[in-house]
């Protein structure tokens, strides 16, 4: 079910400063602000091999993503795998008795389609499938 790891999200504070230092420690080139205003973040991105490397901002206190900041810091948010087919996975994962946080998927960068995994049911961790539409 599983194909790779498609994207990490890393929770920061500042977007610009974390993608600056991004740059001058790695060499890598870091895309532009993308905001995802329906999760109440801003984001920016870059490649690492195969994998996104997703840099995110919250923009409201209300969000997973603020709490998850002022709950831990900064740092690693989250991992998401590559599905190929989000609904058989989604039936999967259900069906090995895991619940997802919603659903049905959302729409996240670049029209990827997204569900999570409920922290409670995988050992705590924020865990996402992704379907990439062609």
């Amino acid at each position: 079910m599983l194909q790779a790891v498609h994207h990490l999200n890393l929770l920061v504070r500042d977007i610009d400063a974390a993608a600056a230092r991004y740059t001058q420690l790695f060499g890598v080139e870091v895309g532009p602000r993308e905001e995802l205003a329906a999760r109440g973040v801003v984001t920016r991105r870059f490649l690492c091999g195969p994998t996104w490397i997703v840099l995110v901002q919250p923009t409201r206190a209300d969000t997973l993503p603020a709490k998850r900041l002022a709950e831990r810091g900064e740092g690693l948010f989250l991992l998401s795998f590559a599905v190929q087919d989000l609904a058989v996975a989604m039936d999967a994962v259900h069906a090995a008795g895991a619940a997802t946080t919603t659903a049905a998927p959302r729409i996240g960068l670049d029209n990827w389609r997204i569900v999570d995994i409920d922290p409670e049911d995988i050992f705590g961790a924020d865990i996402q499938l992704c379907e990439v539409q062609q």
